[in-house]
């Protein structure tokens, strides 16, 4: 066997070929193979961000063998057709040649006469060819992106797949789906990849496909789950974990495998190791567990933190508002400290619940209703147009309630340094 890398163990963010754990007893490989199998159905991959879609169907529809459109890539309709147009290799100009001609006719006759002698007296003698005069012409005309591509989709016999398909824009989404529905109810593999969350319309997509709809709900990991990949991944470097660390690390990723993964690379690099641990524990001592949390925070969660904290380009409300703490801060960073009191996993929050975390941390009188909710909108169209991540909070408005989507951002919240945003 080669000699493994850390980085060839621990993948997070791609496809972690020895520590990727199937949850065999799920029977979610089987649900997904079966796009493959001539269903005339839509299939819907949906869990929560970070929770493993993209390796699942990846681990049974690899992107060297099937059609991958990424949806954080498409900004209008004509980029999904052109990236399926590529894929395929298609061309959009189709060219025609006519060919136009005349065939002439060129005969000669004649009677034999005394100096040509015939078998049986006096005949006539004839011959003739044709020739043909003609002229070819060449005509182009485009097709259609969408027709260039449904046409290589029909024809190509290669699963498709939308990956962040929440990341199109509600009415995108519902004219993707009616323009691949046909090819769908004809046998075409195809499948969806998204979060179970308001962005991606299901509703829409249901009414769209009625009765061709196989639902594959990712669940959240469980901490045995979770414990699979440092508990394989760690021997497979020649190295060992306890027992107390592998559940830590579990608690900690928030029912993400990308987190989990994020941990045990940090942890090979804490150690200095890249290839081996040559027998060695792979534990560390609380305070320096404690600090690999802290970096991995800084790292993954600050961006989306600070652009919430920081609010919309143009707000009248910048009243100073003294924390518990002693530090100030404005509504939007009230709001923040009070989430990371909670110390959120991946939840749904009711007003109640938020309004006495900001009665936690605020040494002063508590906003309003009103005033909360104008800010959770801000924060939630802020996470909803942010291109580099999944959003990671979304507001309800009409129900008064805050969804916490991204463990990422959750995790940031536990171990953050807030006061540095």
């Amino acid at each position: 066997m080669p000699t493994l890398r850390y980085s060839d163990v621990f993948v997070p963010g791609g496809f972690p070929r020895h520590t990727y754990n199937p949850r065999l007893e799920l029977n979610l490989e089987e649900q997904v193979r079966q796009v493959t199998e001539n269903l005339c159905k839509l299939v819907t991959v949906t869990g929560h961000t970070k929770s493993g879609k993209t390796v699942l169907v990846r681990s049974i529809l690899p992107r060297e063998d099937h059609i991958w459109v990424d949806g954080g890539g498409i900004g209008e309709e004509d980029d999904f057709w052109v990236t399926i147009i590529e894929q395929l290799d298609l061309f959009q100009n189709a060219e025609v040649t006519e060919e136009k001609g005349a065939e002439v006719d060129i005969s000669a006759s004649g009677t034999a006469g005394a100096n040509i002698a015939v078998a049986k007296g006096e005949g006539t003698l004839g011959a003739s060819y044709s020739k043909s005069h003609g002229s070819s012409s060449k005509k182009s005309r485009a097709v259609s992106s969408r027709v260039s591509a449904l046409k290589g989709l029909r024809s190509a016999n290669r699963s498709l797949i939308i990956d962040d398909f929440h990341y199109l824009s509600l009415n995108l989404q519902g004219d993707l789906i009616r323009a691949l529905k046909p090819l769908i109810f004809d046998g075409l593999p195809a499948a969806i990849i998204a979060i179970p969350h308001r962005r991606y319309d299901t509703v829409k997509v249901e009414r769209e496909m009625t009765g061709r709809i196989l639902q594959v709900t990712i669940p959240p990991w469980s901490q045995e789950e979770l414990k699979f990949i440092p508990n394989h991944g760690f021997p497979l470097l020649h190295g060992t974990i306890s027992q107390e660390l592998s559940e830590r690390l579990a608690e900690e990723s928030i029912g993400s495998p990308h987190l989990m993964q994020e941990f045990c690379r940090a942890i090979c690099r804490a150690h200095g190791v890249t290839t081996s641990f040559n027998g060695r524990s792979a534990d560390l001592e609380n305070d320096a567990l404690e600090d690999l949390f802290r970096d991995a925070a800084e790292t993954i969660g600050r961006p989306i933190f600070e652009k919430l904290a920081r609010g919309p380009r143009q707000r009248t409300d910048r009243i100073p508002r003294r924390l518990k703490s002693g530090i100030e801060v404005d509504i939007y960073g009230l709001i923040l400290y009070a989430l990371a009191n909670i110390r959120p996993g991946l939840v749904t929050l009711e007003y109640e619940d938020l309004r006495s975390a900001i009665r936690s941390v605020s040494a002063q009188e508590i906003p309003q209703l009103h005033e909360v909710a104008r800010v959770l909108k801000h924060m939630s169209y802020i996470a909803a147009t942010d291109q580099s991540s999944t959003p990671v909070i979304d507001f309800d408005e009409d129900e008064k309630l805050l969804h916490i989507t991204d463990p990422f951002f959750a995790f940031y919240l536990r171990w953050g340094n807030l006061e540095a945003s």
